[in-house]
């Protein structure tokens, strides 16, 4: 488990390409120490485990599947990446919930100014849009941020100065793939009224009513 707290950047030092599988090895471009064997640290929001390490590096392993919905699978040596150890209880959650399990690829369509920030907007499929509400959270490669404005297939965020400045957001151009995970807690709420609601089953009217919500504890 994640926060979105990006701790700093690094880049792929290697890649070892295992037929559709690739092990990466990592250099964080800040001081990262005491890994672990086994533990979790999220790669552009992508969960990898820490097969072996160094004193200023890690390897870590991705499968077909990994490689296959998310961007790792287009990173070259030399690469920079937003890296994030897992969450430990007690610390501070600075950002929102976040699992490193993307749910889709998103396009950087476009990018203005708006002061100091800049304001991206990404397009993403539209069977995620009911995940992605208006100043809701959002992961994007790994960043947690809020969502300014979103529509059926896009979303908006803006990106402050520090922010510019301690991930790799500030390279990222027209039709740069960014990893997106949507809000894990919109994606509970939206499973468990899949039943209920209409368009899980459209020959049934919706069961949602004030009395519905009260006798369910809302």
């Amino acid at each position: 488990m994640f926060t979105g707290i990006i701790q700093g950047t690094g880049h792929v030092a290697t890649m070892d390409r295992r037929g559709n599988d690739t092990r990466f090895t990592l250099r964080p471009c800040f001081v990262l120490t005491d890994y672990q064997h086994g533990e979790s640290i999220a790669v552009n929001g992508v969960c990898l485990t820490v097969e072996t390490f160094g004193a200023d590096w890690f390897t870590a392993y991705a499968s077909a599947e990994t490689l296959s919905v998310t961007n790792l699978g287009g990173l070259r040596a030399g690469a920079s990446v937003n890296l994030e150890r897992a969450l430990s209880l007690g610390d501070r959650i600075g950002g929102h919930i976040v699992s490193g399990h993307v749910d889709c690829v998103a396009h950087v369509l476009s990018m203005r100014p708006a002061g100091e920030s800049l304001i991206y907007r990404l397009g993403f499929d539209a069977a995620f849009s009911r995940q992605v509400i208006p100043k809701g959270s959002v992961a994007l490669d790994g960043i947690s941020l809020t969502v300014n404005d979103c529509g059926q297939d896009y979303l908006e965020v803006n990106i402050i100065p520090a922010t510019q400045r301690e991930t790799t957001i500030s390279g990222w151009t027209p039709g740069q793939r960014v990893n997106m995970e949507t809000d894990v807690i919109g994606k509970y709420v939206q499973r468990m009224l899949g039943p209920w609601t209409a368009s899980s089953a459209p020959s049934r009217p919706s069961a949602i009513t004030p009395d519905f919500l009260k006798e369910h504890g809302f």
